[in-house]
């Protein structure tokens, strides 16, 4: 007959220790009330005796099934592993599983994964997937889950958020692009109904009027998702506007790819004829040719911070709601160049390298569900 399984009393009785002492010691939220030199001889007996703890009773005790659902607008996006790396690093330290569910922006798809995700019994949910009229938020609300936005924010700052600081980010680009010698700036802006692409587009609107620049409405155009096809198809659109430009500012870094592909179409130059910055720093990105300028924020700790904003929420319901910004970083790249006929200003890269502009500090604001969300 095989060998019975090890037992939490067998670890117990290995390790000299109460059941409960043991339960304690194994149970990352609660190990800190035992002693350091008792966690240890609780944990060597757990690893000689071959233990698994029994998740299913587990969750019986403590009405937790210690998964969390998250949701990605799209896998195919090289920017989400890294997140979604550093938000299961943290969940793991206090002994969560995340549940990685992919909508290709897609509404039906993320209603179906919510749903069958709390059918599971998920303790919470990051959302990365939020839009500002999003119904699932408004339900969310209503039942009290806890639920962390990951790259977004809620219309009413209503729920606990992490993302980068996307107007600062935008300005930083264009404030660039200006010091460069550009006048005639375009901008591929992301979907209007993601916080994302409505920040960004506002950044790009301010940071061209503190640079006296006129904003031409033909030279914005508004895409449907964050793609490379609808990058391509914008800057098509743009392409064919009169009096054109020199330079585009796009909303992230798959539209900007699609940039490459439109000014292939036509036969024109990146730098030399358009200069293309994105927005992120996406991995691989510093592969293209030319190699693009953009904005970066750390992306494992946006991943680490929204994991624990939502152990927060899960362990303090009625905490205080907490709106976290990341610092944006201009990683200034060759597909960005002066103008033709204009002399380049500082902040330009040498020939062979990368420069890299400051970036702000982390801004964290907090407020109450009754309240809004300072900004300050």
């Amino acid at each position: 007959m095989p060998e019975r399984p090890a037992t939490l009393r067998d670890v117990a009785a290995a390790a000299r220790v109460h059941p409960a002492t043991a339960s304690r010691a194994l149970n990352p939220e609660t190990r800190i009330l035992v002693s350091e030199d008792t966690a240890r001889r609780v944990t060597a007996a757990a690893a000689r005796l071959g233990y698994r703890p029994n998740p299913v009773a587990r969750s019986l005790r403590t009405r937790r099934s210690h998964t969390v659902g998250v949701l990605i607008p799209d896998l195919n996006n090289p920017l989400f592993p890294p997140i979604v790396r550093g938000l299961e690093d943290k969940l793991a330290t206090a002994g969560y599983v995340a549940l990685i569910g992919n909508t290709d922006a897609d509404a039906g798809r993320e209603r179906l994964l919510f749903e069958q995700m709390r059918a599971r019994h998920v303790d919470g949910f990051v959302l990365a997937t939020a839009t500002l009229h999003d119904r699932l938020l408004a339900e969310a609300a209503a039942a009290d889950l806890p639920v962390v936005l990951m790259n977004r924010l809620s219309q009413d700052y209503s729920f606990p958020s992490v993302s980068v600081d996307n107007e600062q980010g935008a300005r930083m680009a264009i404030s660039h692009l200006a010091r460069l010698g550009h006048t005639r700036i375009a901008h591929i802006a992301g979907p209007q109904e993601a916080s994302t692409g409505l920040s960004r587009l506002r950044g790009f609107r301010e940071g061209m009027a503190a640079h006296g620049l006129a904003v031409r409405e033909d030279l914005v155009a508004y895409a449907a998702r964050y793609t490379v096809e609808e990058g391509t198809r914008c800057a098509r659109e743009l392409l064919a506007v009169q009096g054109g430009f020199t330079a585009v500012a796009a909303a992230n870094d798959m539209l900007a790819v699609g940039c490459y592909a439109a000014l292939d179409e036509v036969g024109l130059q990146c730098p030399d004829d358009i200069s293309v910055i994105g927005f992120n720093d996406m991995p691989f990105i510093d592969r293209l040719r030319p190699p693009l300028t953009t904005v970066r924020f750390p992306h494992y700790q946006l991943g680490t911070e929204a994991a624990q904003l939502l152990l927060e929420r899960i362990g303090q319901r009625e905490a205080p709601v907490k709106i976290l910004y990341l610092a944006p970083e201009l990683v200034v790249r060759k597909s960005v160049a002066a103008p033709a006929g204009s002399a380049a200003q500082s902040g330009a890269p040498d020939a062979g390298g990368t420069a890299h502009l400051t970036p702000v500090p982390l801004r964290r604001a907090t407020s109450r569900r009754a309240g809004g969300a300072s900004q300050g």
